[in-house]
């Protein structure tokens, strides 16, 4: 006999097993001592056939669950795909890990024991024609965070759902992540880069430089959302009002867009793979290739972003407007991506010591006037 408490109820519940089958429900008292009592009738009433007592649903293999909870998803979150996405990838090594055991198994310990495993495994990724390589690199702690979330939301799924009674996520300690480890690159490593980019990569890099559109937000661009007269391109995409919102571009990316335009067909601003029909999903593998020809240290393409935001920043765009061009609802956001470096450093500095030293001498000369 179990007694526990749920997140969303102010009364103990009950759960045992009898003959295999798993019963469990609310008491409908605050009183524990109360509730063993209620627990214990109820186990009796089972024993003697009275079967009025709420059954938890049967209880499937972990590889069926996690199957099904994507396609609730899916439909769930069907104005975000992008959620569905993530919860795809990070899928994949969790059935693989726990696909064959029912899901009622698994144990704090197991995911423990998952989170230590994946720390010490090499990261994968695509290198084309459906083959998968390795990275040479340990995964992040953000990857394995995310795969963390992605099981619990799906324990969350089937505890709503009656399946079970517990989700054994909730007592594992996620992993620190180092959010500091994105870069801004300089006018010269922009240059080689964009020189060693292959189509469409160039013009979605210049994009984000120009812009500081996500990388999702390009490869969704239609046609319509577009408007080179009044030089601005709208992003209808993004969960919060803030992401839904309208980007001024430059001269630089209005032209890249008119010649982009000019040339496409259908409503895709970046089909996919001569699809007119559906937008490009990722510019990974030309990513990497880039980097390689081009001999600029590692970034990641959302580093983009990053570039762009710090070089507002250091040009004197203010954080409420930075933030409503990145399409985030919070400063406290945008102060992620806006790092000023070195050299903005030492100039503020200077503008700061020449203040200063400009201060003292009115100060001196007033007082001297004054003797």
């Amino acid at each position: 006999m179990h007694l526990y408490k749920r997140k969303d109820s102010k009364f103990w519940w009950y759960k045992f097993v009898y003959h295999g089958v798993a019963y469990q429900a609310s008491t409908k008292t605050k009183n524990r001592r109360d509730a063993e009592g209620i627990a214990s009738k109820a186990r009796l009433d089972v024993i003697e056939g009275k079967y009025d007592i709420k059954r938890l649903k049967a209880t499937p293999l972990f590889k069926d669950a996690m199957a099904d909870f994507l396609d609730w998803s899916s439909q769930h979150h069907a104005e975000h795909p992008n959620t569905t996405k993530r919860y795809e990838c990070a899928a994949k090594p969790l059935v693989q890990a726990f696909g064959a055991k029912p899901l009622n198994t698994i144990t704090p310990d197991d995911v423990e024991k998952y989170k230590t495993l994946r720390l010490s495994q090499g990261g994968k990724r695509g290198a084309g024609n459906g083959k998968v390589m390795e990275t040479g690199q340990k995964l992040k702690p953000a990857t394995v965070n995310r795969e963390l979330a992605c099981l619990k939301a799906m324990f969350n799924h089937f505890i709503k759902l009656d399946v079970i009674v517990k989700n054994p996520v909730t007592r594992v300690k996620l992993l620190a992540e180092n959010n500091e480890k994105m870069r801004v690159l300089s006018f010269e490593e922009e240059r080689l880069y964009l020189a060693a980019c292959s189509q469409p990569l160039h013009d979605i890099a210049v994009l984000m430089l120009e812009t500081g559109m996500r990388p999702d937000e390009i490869y969704r661009m239609r046609r319509e959302n577009v408007n080179l007269e009044a030089g601005y391109v709208f992003n209808p995409y993004g969960k919060t009002k803030a992401a839904r919102r309208k980007l001024p571009m430059t001269k630089r990316a209005t032209e890249l867009l008119r010649q982009r335009l000019s040339v496409i067909e259908g409503d895709y601003v970046f089909p996919f793979d001569g699809d007119s029909g559906k937008p490009m999903t990722k510019a990974n593998n030309a990513h990497y290739g880039a980097l390689k020809r081009s001999g600029v240290a590692d970034f990641t393409i959302y580093d983009l972003r990053h570039t762009f935001a710090t070089r507002a920043i250091e040009s004197g765009v203010d954080l409420v407007t930075l933030a409503a061009l990145l399409g985030h609802s919070k400063i406290q956001m945008v102060l992620r991506y806006a790092h000023p470096q070195a050299e903005h450093k030492v100039n503020a500095i200077r503008k700061l010591e020449e203040f200063s030293i400009a201060r003292q001498m009115t100060e001196m000369s007033a007082s001297a006037l004054i003797q």
